[in-house]
């Protein structure tokens, strides 16, 4: 066990008028398995590029062990997995890596086949058997779940559960429940460290937003009291302090002692009420900061004459003439909200796609209705580009509206003139899910929409959903997300 140490640690990029983190400072057990949390461009790979020295920085990192980022860059991916894992980890013996696998429900034959040719899931467990072979190592593990089944993303809770010494960045709160015992989370003035998992940490994060939230109100109350308060004596002192002069203006004293105590006293108290009003100001000034809007998104659903919108029966996707899953028969209906689940390589986006209206092979039947508005996000954020403006142009989107969006999942407005392909991949899905739920659809078509999205982005897409109840097929594999929002499953069976 030892222990990283971060001192005023300070950082923003060049150019940039604000700074992504300022005088931060925390410790680090590297016995600690830690989820790193935050909105989508508040820095967390970032942070883990600076613990990796990939920047400079003011401020210190001290510590007495090397730091390993995952995904780690494989410059030949077409030499046998063997052979990555041994690059990696150039000291452990055979029997150490199949034990390792072993670990992840995985057979070891996959070491004797070209990286290249393994799927994404097997290449991540490859590249993660390593790392942790390495040894003498604290992991950075970067998003390791994006686009992986619920079947591998289950080998990966298994298997890191049993290890320590590791930040996670995962927008996924089960596997982070199951996996992690400290959150790290990146707020909007500050990086704080709990004990436990996610759970616990919303928990209190909700009880120190309501505390905050009603101290808040308490103290704007205090603050328009004391200003009537200070008012009014200051205008009684005022009052009292003209009753020392007579109507030609003269200073001819009355009671000169009481008049002056009464004036002095009136003032004074004006005075004492300012002072009050000014501490409640500067206290509920440092209120809030950390609180993360989560305003509602609206989506606004057109419901379809037609009912069932969608009927498929005795159905299969043929790929080289091969049928990949097992026979399926399934109506969609207005207010429906499928999740198609399955292992990846399923056939699940080739379903959507087909719905869309691309040219698929299949055999049985589908039929969609031919006057449906689909509205559809698809897993690649490739061809984006350009300006917001021009995207929102282009798509016959409402600008205002898609903006607004935007803002409401934590997209600042000193980001809407940035080229959208210098965005960050989490950015660039936010943007898709904004163009979608700003068209009036009768069918909202999305595949894998929550890669690379913050947690409590999620939360919101979610409680919109439930609110506005669209009609919605969709691929995911976050299981709470599944589990909260769907009304039916359907799982593709391997044929």
């Amino acid at each position: 066990m030892s222990l990283i140490s971060v001192n005023n640690l300070t950082f923003g990029y060049e150019g940039s008028i604000n700074k992504v983190f300022e005088n931060v400072s925390f410790n680090i057990d590297t016995d600690w398995k830690l989820g790193l949390i935050g909105r989508n461009g508040k820095g967390k790979t970032t942070f883990l590029k600076l613990l990796l020295g990939k920047y400079e920085y003011r401020g210190t990192i001290s510590k007495n062990i090397d730091f390993d980022y995952f995904p780690f860059d494989v410059k030949n991916k077409e030499v046998m997995a063997i052979e990555i894992v041994n690059e990696i980890a150039p000291n452990v013996e055979d029997w150490e890596i199949i034990k390792e696998l072993n670990l992840l429900n995985t057979d070891s034959e996959i070491l004797y086949r070209k990286f290249d040719l393994l799927s994404g899931g097997e290449q991540i467990k490859i590249l993660l058997i390593s790392l942790f072979l390495k040894g003498n190592n604290f992991l950075l593990i970067d998003e390791p779940t994006n686009h992986l089944d619920n079947k591998t993303r289950l080998n990966l809770v298994e298997y890191l559960a049993k290890k320590k010494g590791f930040i996670l960045v995962s927008h996924d709160r089960n596997f982070l429940d199951k996996v992690v015992d400290h959150i790290i989370s990146i707020n909007n003035t500050s990086i704080d460290i709990q004990k436990g998992n996610f759970t616990s940490w919303q928990e209190n994060k909700n009880a120190q937003d309501n505390f905050e939230l009603t101290q808040n109100e308490k103290l704007r109350k205090d603050i328009n009291r004391l200003e009537i308060a200070a008012k009014n004596a200051n205008d009684w002192s005022n009052k009292i302090e003209k009753s020392k002069y007579n109507h030609t203006g003269s200073k001819e004293m009355i009671d000169r002692g009481f008049v002056g105590h009464q004036s002095a006293k009136m003032m004074k108290k004006s005075k004492n009420m300012e002072k009050r009003m000014e501490s409640a100001i500067e206290e509920k000034a440092n209120l809030l900061n950390n609180i993360d809007r989560n305003d509602p998104l609206k989506i606004i659903p057109l419901e379809s004459r037609k009912n069932p919108l969608i009927i498929v029966d005795n159905f299969q996707i043929e790929y080289n003439d091969k049928a990949v899953f097992n026979k399926l028969s399934f109506e969609v209906k207005n207010g429906d909200r499928i999740a198609i689940t399955g292992k990846n390589g399923a056939g699940k986006s080739s379903i959507l796609k087909l719905i869309t209206g691309e040219k698929i092979k299949y055999n049985g039947k589908i039929n969609v209705s031919n006057d449906l508005k689909i509205s559809y996000i698809s897993q690649s954020t490739e061809n984006l580009k350009g300006k917001l403006k021009i995207f929102a142009n282009e798509n016959n989107i409402d600008e205002s509206i898609f903006k607004a969006m935007l803002s409401k999942m934590g997209i600042s407005n000193s980001e809407f003139n940035k080229n959208i392909e210098d965005m960050s991949e989490g950015q660039k899905k936010k943007i898709l899910i904004a163009k979608s739920i700003s068209e009036s659809a009768n069918i909202y078509i999305w595949d894998e929409p929550l890669n690379y999205i913050d947690i409590l982005t999620r939360i919101q897409i979610e409680e919109s959903i439930l609110k506005y109840q669209p009609t919605i097929i969709f691929v995911e594999h976050d299981d709470t997300f599944v589990k909260k929002v769907a009304t039916k499953i359907i799982e593709l069976n391997n044929y």
